[in-house]
């Protein structure tokens, strides 16, 4: 397996930790039978609850543009140095960047955003 391949499962992991740790701030906020139900009348989470969704939704935006990108380099054959040096960049990044909103850092998030973008950009620009 390439190290894209691998930095795309360990970014699947890392979004799967992020649903845990949403899910467990969520339940301490509003608790279990609000999540269990229907959620029409679910609180606006806020603290570190809401920076724990929000964390989670953002990577799973950014989830979808870079498995996409690592799956087409797998494809077409582009996968190399460069895709794996983005993917590393991007993994990293993003592990910093949900430490970073789930301390409520504002400024440095989006420093962190912008170099996963970087790595995924590293991965476009050898498919292109």
């Amino acid at each position: 397996m390439s190290l894209d391949l691998k930095y795309l499962v360990f970014s699947a992991l890392l979004m799967f930790v992020q649903v845990l740790i949403s899910a467990a701030s969520a339940n301490q906020a509003v608790g279990l039978a609000a999540l269990a139900g229907n959620r029409e009348d679910l609180p606006v989470l806020t603290g570190f609850a809401g920076r724990a969704r929000r964390a989670h939704l953002n990577m799973l935006e950014n989830m979808v543009l870079f498995a996409s990108l690592v799956l087409v380099a797998a494809v077409a054959g582009k996968a190399n140095g460069t895709t794996a040096m983005g993917a590393l960049i991007f993994f990293w990044a993003r592990i910093v960047y949900a430490l970073i909103y789930l301390l409520g850092v504002p400024w440095l998030r989006t420093v962190a955003w912008v170099v996963s973008v970087v790595g995924m950009g590293m991965i476009a620009s050898q498919i292109i």
